[in-house]
């Protein structure tokens, strides 16, 4: 399996002690760790969460760090980084690019590698921060667009177990910013991901408005794969959603909050102003559009965590901030909207020693 970019893997690999989770999170807060250890292979990986659940210590898995919240304390056990590389790509006229990809390859230099290849599908993805391994976990989706459409197979570690087992895509249980890794967390540990790509240089069909409109197509068009990607770009960065090491805006663990998704009973009690975008029988609506709505405005707080300057469901570091700081402001938020709408507001990212319903 040949890595994407050698020289990312080696800074993986510095010198891990002393080392904060907020040196290793998008969000830049938490606290320190009893035992940091970088993985460079699955078998080694395997082997580190073995060895902490035969000890029975506290294990946390940290990648990109672009979805986690993590407490002030000092994590009792061992945090273990992922730097796993490798891409093997299969490719056929008839059924496109088999593409199997280690866990610890950074996303977003997948997505333009693949675009590269001439392996479509993922283009409206591009710019969404962290590793390869967390993307079927979360089923991460932007611009109407789903990883799980295109994930043919994870291979993943079972803890309780102990197996390596390879779940097909049926077998994963994907649903909007869910799956069956999410729903059993901590049961497993994703491994790889083979994604089957279409071949062309054209995009999958433009499903979202914005999108499709900063393209100058219909929505359910194509554009080119490439075009897409760099509009996508734009737009991301437009919101403070492309990590920037001199934007604080981008010091955030991504969307805090997912989309509501609601009974039609649920839905029709929100303002008419209010989007609406049926699923089957229920409706999902703007998370951003509520917390605007009930009064949290861009740029919402006057302390070291207030809500990003360009997008209101990004809560961000100003800097000195703590895991303590963004819970206060994330449930002022929550209350914000239950009580402006009924509506209570669900956390988009993992919380590892801190949580909403603390007092």
């Amino acid at each position: 399996m040949s890595p994407l970019h050698d020289s990312w893997a080696d800074a993986q690999l510095e010198e891990d002690a002393g080392r904060t989770l907020a040196d290793m999170t998008t969000l830049r807060v938490g606290g320190g760790a009893k035992r940091v250890v970088s993985v460079t292979s699955s078998q080694e990986f395997i082997d580190e969460v073995r060895a902490a659940d035969d000890e029975g210590e506290p294990m946390l898995v940290v990648g990109g760090g672009s979805n986690l919240v993590v407490g002030d304390g000092e994590f009792p056990g061992t945090v273990i980084r992922v730097a796993t590389r490798g891409i093997v790509p299969e490719v056929s006229e008839c059924s496109g690019a088999m593409v199997r990809v280690a866990a610890g390859e950074n996303w977003d230099d997948f997505v333009a590698h693949a675009l590269e290849e001439q392996w479509s599908g993922l283009e409206a993805l591009s710019g969404i921060p962290g590793l390869v391994g967390a993307t079927p976990i979360q089923n991460v989706g932007a611009y109407g667009a789903e990883v799980g459409e295109y994930v043919a197979q994870v291979r993943a570690y079972h803890r309780p177990s102990r197996e390596v087992r390879t779940l097909a895509a049926a077998d994963c249980g994907f649903a909007y910013r869910n799956s069956v890794f999410k729903r059993e967390a901590g049961d497993w540990i994703v491994l790889a991901v083979t994604f089957q790509l279409p071949l062309g240089e054209l995009s999958a069909p433009i499903r979202y408005a914005e999108l499709a409109r900063r393209l100058g197509v219909e929505v359910g068009e194509r554009a080119s794969a490439h075009a897409v990607r760099d509009a996508v770009l734009e737009l991301r960065a437009s919101k403070g959603m492309v990590l920037d090491e001199d934007d604080h805006d981008t010091w955030s663990a991504g969307s805090f909050f997912t989309n509501p998704v609601l009974t039609a009973d649920e839905a029709a009690k929100l303002p008419e102003s209010a989007p609406r975008f049926p699923q089957g029988d229920l409706v999902k609506t703007s998370a951003a559009w509520l917390i605007d709505h009930a009064g949290f405005g861009k740029g919402y707080g006057d302390g070291p965590v207030t809500l990003s300057t360009k997008h209101t469901l990004a809560l961000t570091n100003r800097g000195g901030a703590t895991a303590r700081d963004v819970m206060a402001l994330a449930r002022e938020i929550r209350s914000g909207v239950r009580s402006a709408f009924g509506v209570t507001l669900v956390p988009e990212p993992v919380f590892v020693g801190c949580s909403l319903e603390d007092a």
